[in-house]
């Protein structure tokens, strides 16, 4: 698989990131294409750092014209998922562009300079309805593993977007996983920045109870498909993490 091109993880959605193998860190910007006739309307997911930029955009450029993205998802407000959003805006080049993302991240997220409007997803029910009638739902999942988290489920391919939940950190990396090998891999990232065990649950079981989920697209790590949807749920409803790790005292 050539990962320097943009490559499709399911109808017209695009892994337009990259494999950084120094760092063992595999940044996965999302490019979902909506194309209904002859008009053409995109989101683009964790769009990545300022350093990402380049590699990034030569991407999204491969699949469709920048300016046909209306929207930018910033699922948390980390330097790695959305620091290149400035840049990103004065490419696509749109008045109208929005940012979504929750308030609790906005506060942080502004200080990267974004000159386009946010659209605070608890404002606004927490969905984004595009211009065909396809419809995105985000839920909120604070401290997974920031105050302001989201997730974001396209209801149309049941993908479901979970920036770091669901992430991983490994030297041994494929866009997709292929058998229950990934599931380790999520250990050591989810233990060292997910705050709890009894935090992370919580959200696992809402997302199971609200989507019937094809497919999981984490911003770092693998994408996970079929069966291995829900070995991954069941893998991480019983993972200790963060201060289950730590002894505290009496």
């Amino acid at each position: 698989m050539d990962f320097d091109d943009a490559i499709p993880v399911a109808e017209h959605i695009y892994w337009v990131g990259f494999a950084d193998e120094r760092a063992h860190l595999h940044c996965n910007p999302y490019l979902l294409v909506d194309k209904r006739g002859a008009e053409v309307e995109a989101v683009l997911f964790d769009p990545g750092s300022l350093t990402d930029f380049p590699k990034v955009m030569r991407k999204v450029l491969e699949v469709i014209d920048p300016a046909a993205i209306s929207l930018i998802v910033a699922q948390h407000q980390d330097p790695d998922v959305c620091s290149n959003i400035p840049v990103v805006e004065d490419l696509i080049g749109r008045k109208d562009l929005q940012v979504a993302a929750h308030t609790n991240s906005i506060r942080l997220i502004r200080h990267y300079g974004i000159q386009s409007t946010f659209y605070p997803v608890e404002q606004r029910d927490f969905c984004y309805t595009l211009k065909s009638g396809r419809r995105l739902e985000f839920m909120f999942t604070p401290y997974l593993h920031s105050p302001g988290a989201i997730v974001t489920f396209d209801v149309d391919s049941g993908s479901l977007f979970t920036s770091d939940i669901f992430g991983a950190v490994s030297e041994q990396w494929d866009l997709k996983a292929t058998d229950e090998s990934f599931l380790s891999r999520m250990d050591s990232f989810h233990q060292a920045y997910m705050p709890s065990n009894r935090v992370l649950a919580h959200a696992l079981v809402q997302m199971r109870r609200r989507w019937q989920i094809k497919r999981i697209l984490p911003q770092h790590g693998s994408v996970i498909e079929g069966d291995l949807v829900e070995r991954a749920f069941a893998h991480l409803m019983a993972l200790p993490c963060g201060i289950d790790l730590d002894e505290l005292p009496a």
